[in-house]
Formats: C-alpha cells, sequence, structure tokens
C-alpha cells in the first residue's frame, strides 16, 4: 500500500514498469475481473470494475452498494490512462507533484470526460498499452491498489 508522498511517484512508476505482460486476451481480462471482485468481497468493499482491451470493454462487474455514478467516474479516470499512457493515480501525483491541483479543468480538458482519480492501471504488452484496468466504489489509493493486486497475481500465475 502506498501512503508515503516522497516515495509515491518513485513507486508508482515501479508499478507502470513491473506490470506488463508477454500476452493479454480477453481470457486474461476475464481472469483479472473476477479476482478483483473476489478480493473486494473478501475484504468486504463495495466495488465496481472495469477491464477494456483497446476500444472494446472486455469484462464489467459491480457489486451491490455502487451506482451508475461508478461507471461515469470509470469511464473517466479510462480517458485519463488512454490519454497520458500512465496510471491515473500516477497523473494525479505527478500534477500535485507541479503545483497543479489533480482537476480535469485545470488540465484543459472537459471533467465530465476526464478524472484525475486513482482506480485506473494501463495494461501493457512490453510497452506498449493494450488495455486499462479500473475501479470505482472506495477511495483513490484502494481502487489503485485492488487494481494493481489483480494485475500482480495474474502476471504471477
Amino acid at each position: 500500500m502506498i501512503r508515503d508522498a516522497v516515495d509515491m511517484l518513485a513507486t508508482l512508476g515501479e508499478q507502470d514498469e513491473r506490470l506488463r505482460f508477454s500476452r493479454f486476451d480477453h481470457e486474461d481480462a476475464w481472469e483479472v475481473g473476477t479476482s478483483l471482485i473476489g478480493l473486494a468481497r473478501a475484504r468486504g468493499l463495495t466495488i465496481s470494475t472495469s477491464v477494456w482491451i483497446g476500444q472494446q470493454l472486455v469484462f464489467q462487474a459491480a457489486l451491490a452498494g455502487t451506482t451508475a455514478d461508478n461507471d461515469g467516474w470509470m469511464n473517466r479516470k479510462v480517458a485519463v490512462v488512454r490519454r497520458y499512457d500512465v496510471s491515473s493515480l500516477l497523473m494525479a501525483k505527478r500534477l500535485e507533484s507541479y503545483g497543479v491541483t489533480a482537476s480535469s479543468a485545470a488540465m484543459g480538458v472537459d471533467p465530465l470526460l476526464y478524472a484525475y482519480n486513482g482506480g485506473a492501471v494501463p495494461i501493457r504488452i512490453g510497452a506498449t498499452q493494450v488495455g486499462v484496468m479500473v475501479a470505482s466504489g472506495v477511495n483513490d489509493y484502494v481502487e489503485h491498489d485492488l487494481v494493481v493486486e489483480a494485475l500482480q497475481l495474474h502476471l504471477e500465475s
């Protein structure tokens, strides 16, 4: 779990370097998605998650207690990953390190399309972004950590 501001950017950058697959397809999307839902259930968390390959939504699930608003948050966080090619939390923390509040307006983009919040992580084959996994429902750090944990468990399997 990451909380210390001094180490956060380095940790997020290291995660990005580590979470790289040699292949990732629809079956992998199903496995990481169901893994995240299992982790959330075991911890009593209310969460929504989705996994995209390219522009195709290949997995989505929501636990009781989430709403359609969580879907909107996920879509806006996915847009940040696609635009900047880093996790949404890394982009938010980079902005903060530059003294910019993590807001869409500050970046000159539509806040209805982009959300600089944690919870979305690129899925890579080698260095190439091929998809995005995202979660919403708790808070930026828990969502980010859950996505990273699900991807890491899959990478290790």
